[in-house]
């Protein structure tokens, strides 16, 4: 009776510490214990395990089938003799024995012990898989565990997530028992169980930032377009309403700059350009060069190219320290941007800082649309919003 009570105290105990199905544990309580017998008996008899709920116990059966002449003793047994069992067999027939299943030693018991660990290991595996499966692109808190040849190894309670040393943000230091947000941004299941890789610099973390701090992006009334990084320096967020009421920019900054400030001190002070959507190209390249004011610009849309013209008081603020500024929105806008200063600046210059390609960037930081304009001459530079 204890030995009853105590099997069925371990399952219960399995299911309830673990969070494994209760099939699963018992599907491993019987590979136990057939893994057992198989050893002690040499893999020369075939049997099957079984959990019987009402006794708590793990039943052994050996199945044999009736033959007119046996010729393996273990596995067959002549028709007279299994008559003797069951009047009504006939050849073919199957017939099954429970035999004894606790006596298999201390070997079999600790076979038994290792089946049973290895079932729950897996189905533990299973289970963290299945639950961040479909988290994707979720940001998440976790607890920095320890590093490993310059990457984060995250504890999110049921589950380890790697933070690889090219996915933290530039001079952020953290130590054992810090606390830690990132972005889920691929979850695979490996021979060692599921890995979940993070990362802090990928513009989806800096998009789903915007979407927890701006109730409106939430509630489908502004749409974030495109983003793009320099990470820990410099982003700029290219977003559009639906609502003609709603200021798509002014919902991203909140109240004197409150909602914008949050998402700024999550990612340890990188700058944000919160730029409007349009689908007039020019009127976007503009506002994507934003604070620099732009002149003119030519625009040769068959090659996504722009001639934009600046002030010359307003070209290092353009091009931006170390082409960051003009960089940023190509990759923005996937068009090749080159900035000239209205009185003719030096052409070497010109080589150096002005043209940046923004159609050899990453699929996500590419536009949904683009604007449907010809090859035009020389036009005034809409008024920025």
């Amino acid at each position: 009776m204890d030995t009853i009570v105590s099997l069925k105290q371990a399952i219960e105990q399995i299911v309830k510490e673990k969070g494994i199905d209760r099939q699963v544990v018992i599907e491993a309580m019987e590979q136990a214990v057939l893994s057992a017998a198989n050893k002690k008996y040499r893999n020369t008899r075939n049997l099957e395990a079984r959990y019987n709920p009402d006794t708590g116990e793990v039943e052994l059966f050996e199945y044999v089938v009736v033959v007119d002449e046996v010729q393996d003793s273990y596995t067959e047994i002549s028709l007279d003799e299994a008559r003797e069992m069951d009047p009504e067999c006939e050849v073919g027939d199957e017939l099954g024995e429970k035999i004894d299943s606790g006596d298999f030693g201390r070997i079999a018991a600790q076979t038994a012990k290792q089946v049973i660990i290895q079932k729950v290991r897996e189905a533990e595996r299973e289970t963290v898989f299945n639950e961040y499966k479909d988290r994707q692109w979720e940001i998440v808190t976790g607890q920095v565990r320890r590093f490993e040849r310059g990457d984060l190894l995250i504890d999110l309670g049921r589950a380890e997530a790697v933070l690889s040393n090219k996915e933290q943000m530039p001079r952020e230091v953290y130590r054992p028992g810090d606390r830690i947000r990132a972005i889920i941004t691929d979850i695979a299941m490996t021979t060692k169980g599921p890995q979940i890789i993070l990362s802090r610099t990928h513009p989806q973390m800096l998009a789903k930032l915007f979407e927890a701090e701006v109730p409106e992006i939430g509630e489908g009334l502004v749409e974030i377009v495109n983003v793009v990084r320099d990470p820990g320096s410099r982003a700029k967020i290219a977003v559009s309403s639906l609502d003609r009421d709603i200021d798509p920019v002014g919902a991203c900054v909140g109240m004197r700059g409150s909602r914008v400030q949050n998402v700024v001190s999550e990612l340890r002070g990188e700058k944000i350009d919160i730029i409007p959507w349009s689908a007039d190209m020019a009127r976007y390249v503009c506002n994507a060069l934003s604070p620099a004011q732009v002149t003119k610009v030519f625009m040769d849309e068959e090659q996504r190219t722009l001639e934009v013209i600046v002030p010359d008081d307003q070209l290092s603020l353009a091009i931006g320290k170390r082409g960051q500024n003009v960089s940023l929105a190509a990759r923005l806008t996937g068009c090749r941007i080159d900035i000239k200063g209205e009185g003719s600046p030096d052409e070497n210059e010109l080589d150096a800082f002005s043209s940046f390609d923004g159609t050899q960037v990453a699929e996500e930081e590419q536009l949904d649309e683009t604007a449907e304009t010809e090859h035009q001459p020389v036009q005034e530079a809409p008024e920025a919003p």
